[in-house]
């Protein structure tokens, strides 16, 4: 990933607009699509949303989309960290000052980044048969009220310290 969206080809980060995806032929842009919903499917975890709502306040299902579009915007190696272990956002510069701040985490602008630029590249939208998104089951293990303060700072000690969760 490494603010890569199809591998060695089309940066993705919030700083890059869309324009650097109309660099790439439809076929590219259509893969990094795919690329984004494999990785908002690598992402579809509960200790993830767990931290995502203590970060911002709660989290809806759409929260949980625009959080973790924020989390792969950061890169690989901070998306990979954070999806070994969700306390780990509590050591990174940016959510120290989103929680000093009182700023949410979100990004849903990536989740159509590759659509609007295919949008403009061809003048269509994307097919509709151009990428699947596969959801796996949640973890059972982290099925448990995400207000119960206890069980959160045990799981997530360091987040919710910084948060005062």
């Amino acid at each position: 990933m490494n603010a890569y969206l199809t591998p060695g080809k089309v940066p993705l980060s919030p700083a890059m607009p869309p324009r650097c995806l109309l660099a790439a032929q439809p076929k590219e842009i259509t893969a990094a699509q795919q690329t984004l919903w494999d990785l908002m499917a690598d992402s579809y975890r509960n200790p993830l949303w767990a931290a995502a709502y203590v970060v911002n306040g709660g989290c809806s299902d759409d929260g949980f989309d625009y959080f973790r579009g924020w989390l792969i915007a950061q890169g690989r190696t901070t998306f990979e960290r954070v999806l070994a272990d969700p306390d780990n956002l509590a050591e990174l510069p940016g959510v120290l000052t989103a929680a000093d701040e009182g700023i949410a985490l979100d990004c849903e602008d990536i989740l159509s980044i590759a659509w609007n630029a295919h949008e403009k590249a061809t003048g269509k939208g994307l097919p509709a048969d151009a990428f699947t998104i596969r959801y796996p089951c949640l973890d059972p293990a982290w099925d448990f009220d995400f207000d119960d303060r206890e069980e959160m700072a045990r799981r997530l000690p360091a987040l919710t310290a910084l948060y005062a969760y």
